[in-house]
């Protein structure tokens, strides 16, 4: 590894680094210490379901007037909706081809951890709650298309009427809301529609579930945006824009409201984090404001739930925007996952089972791809290589004079027509795949609960041996995937640097180093991504076997020399000259700070 190698390689590291602490979920303390109800999960059982959760506040009082309190059920082959008499809400929602990393059933809302409401206020000051209302309710009625249920409750002279329409194969849940003859009762103010939510531990990593649950948003504007995912403060937003949806985000699954008449004219979401409580991941609350002068219209309110998994081909279709509940990056690297990344993947999946294979595969397409800007950066280091004897003739005849190596280093390369980055560019070319698949991984559900080899998860870190204590910054588990990652990166570095002996001192230590950062840095990070950067330093080294046989030294020291006589006469421009320039002050500088000491 030579100089340009390792520059590129902290450039990399760095801006890594970077992109890690400031735009990946912020880190939260892992404590070891677990309750009965965390060690119960991780062990498979299931656990107890509390009367209710901490936090909600008491109900109002309930109007018996319709009977006791029923509930009712829609249902197709994606969903079981099931609704309560008191307030005609939603009260329990259960993903029917899902389940829990426990193997339990998948509810992504239940009578305990959420809680739906609606509340306005008469003319004559009085706040009227729906969940203090007890509905008459009408249904299931089954069609063709689907099953409907109507609620009906008598309120200060009108009737409030929610029709709810669950279609076939849908995730998709459809809200009539209707306030028949109530005009000029209601006051002219919103609706007020509260959705409180504690999320409930669905995956094997409490962290990643916790970092990615959020409340995602979008104007009609077509402006969206989210709740700082994890933070540990409490986090709250005031919808300043008209307001076309808000998800409450689990991790991989998503509960939405959407308006499809009138926008929300204005809102408040929260979050709160508890990290002793290990019930529940996150306590999210949306509260939305309704026109009122849409759902006492003669068509009433037109909205609708989204319940269902957090896939971008299904979410896309969903309302404007509501593809962003799927993290794929930012900029051009959410550009490279949606455009790039996620057609291939999908192309792959067709024909192949195993997602492992895929992984494999997809490694495969991308050398392939980048080969051209491979080529170029071996072919940089061997340039490097056969101007070595006169880069250690500079450095012997200069002593320990840096500035003057420097100066006269530059002016060979420039002699030569090698320039000192052009091994490191093609290199930062590739970057935004590197952080797209950072992204990528750990956000797709197509990976969620799918095996390969020890991996019972690729969308979760895999634990090839589970430790009896934790590590501060490495965890309670062994991976075995990062593991064969840091390793096969460690024996590129140093088959390269056995090969470049112009790697020296400091240059040389660091290029083993940072394999061993990210040994602690992706030990809990999804096991398609270490698996990926396995077989990526695999087919790099079947890709450098092969782009060395087409490189020949021979004919690069003809070219070289070619060069040096082409450009004998030539002047530096550009970056060299600017660059040499520099050197020249730095070794002007030098050169009077010794003769003032002396």
């Amino acid at each position: 590894m030579d100089r340009n190698q390792a520059t590129g390689l902290f450039l990399i590291a760095a801006l890594l680094l970077v992109y890690l602490f400031f735009f990946s979920p912020k880190k939260t303390e892992n404590n070891p210490a677990q309750t009965p109800a965390t060690a119960a999960r991780k062990a498979g059982a299931p656990t107890a379901t509390p009367a209710a959760a901490p936090g909600f506040a008491a109900e109002a009082a309930l109007d018996t007037a319709a009977g006791p309190v029923r509930s009712l059920t829609l249902q197709n082959a994606n969903l079981t909706v099931t609704f309560s008499t008191r307030g005609g809400r939603i009260a329990a929602v259960r993903l029917n081809k899902y389940k829990t990393f426990a193997g339990q059933p998948l509810d992504l809302l239940d009578p305990a951890s959420a809680r739906l409401d609606l509340r306005f206020r008469t003319v004559a000051g009085q706040t009227i709650k729906f969940s203090g209302l007890n509905f008459a309710s009408t249904g299931p009625q089954t069609s063709a298309t689907g099953q409907q249920l109507t609620f009906t409750a008598p309120v200060a002279g009108g009737t409030i009427s929610q029709v709810y329409t669950l279609p076939v194969n849908s995730f998709e849940v459809g809200y009539n809301l209707k306030m028949d003859g109530l005009a000029s009762t209601v006051a002219q103010e919103p609706l007020v529609f509260t959705f409180l939510d504690r999320v409930r531990q669905t995956e094997q990593d409490l962290k990643q579930n916790r970092n990615h649950s959020t409340i995602n948003f979008a104007y009609t504007s077509g402006k969206n945006d989210a709740l700082a995912e994890a933070s540990e403060k409490p986090e709250v937003t005031t919808l300043a824009e008209p307001t076309r949806w808000a998800a409450h985000k689990h991790d991989f699954f998503v509960a939405g409201f959407i308006a499809d008449s009138q926008p929300f004219s204005g809102g408040t979401l929260n979050s709160s984090v508890n990290e002793t409580d290990s019930t529940y991941v996150k306590a999210m609350s949306s509260s939305l404001s309704l026109p009122v002068a849409d759902v006492t219209s003669a068509a009433g309110g037109k909205y609708r739930f989204f319940f269902g998994p957090n896939s971008f081909n299904l979410l896309k279709d969903v309302a404007p925007e509501f593809d962003r509940n799927v993290y794929l990056g930012w900029g051009l690297f959410r550009w490279v996952n949606r455009f790039v990344v996620l057609p291939v993947f999908h192309f792959l999946e067709q024909y192949i089972s195993s997602y492992g294979i895929i992984i494999l595969l997809l490694v495969v397409l991308i050398k392939l791809v980048t080969w051209p800007l491979t080529y170029k950066t071996y072919e940089s280091q061997a340039r490097m290589k056969v101007l070595k004897p006169e880069v250690d003739a500079i450095k012997e005849k200069a002593g320990d004079d840096t500035a003057k190596v420097q100066q006269e280093t530059m002016k060979l390369y420039q002699q030569f027509g090698v320039s000192p980055l052009s091994g490191c560019v093609p290199t930062l070319l590739t970057l935004p795949i590197l952080f797209a698949m950072f992204q990528f991984f750990p956000n797709a559900i197509e990976l969620r609960q799918q095996s390969f080899l020890w991996a019972k998860d690729l969308s979760s870190y895999d634990v090839f041996v589970k430790l009896p204590f934790f590590v501060k910054w490495y965890g309670d588990h062994i991976s075995m995937f990062t593991l064969l990652m840091t390793a096969s990166t460690l024996l590129m570095t140093w088959q390269s640097n056995q090969t470049n002996t112009a790697m020296q001192g400091p240059m040389k230590t660091y290029s083993y180093l940072m394999p061993f950062i990210f040994l602690f840095v992706l030990n809990s990070f999804a096991a398609g991504l270490t698996w990926y950067y396995f077989v990526s330093n695999v087919v790099t080294f079947a890709q450098q076997a092969i782009t060395k046989s087409f490189v020949d030294d021979t004919k690069i020291r003809a070219q070289l020399d070619a060069n040096k006589i082409k450009n004998k006469d030539k002047k530096p421009g550009g970056f060299q000259a600017r660059l040499a320039e520099a050197m020249k002050t730095a070794q002007e500088r030098e050169a009077q700070a010794k003769k003032g000491k002396a």
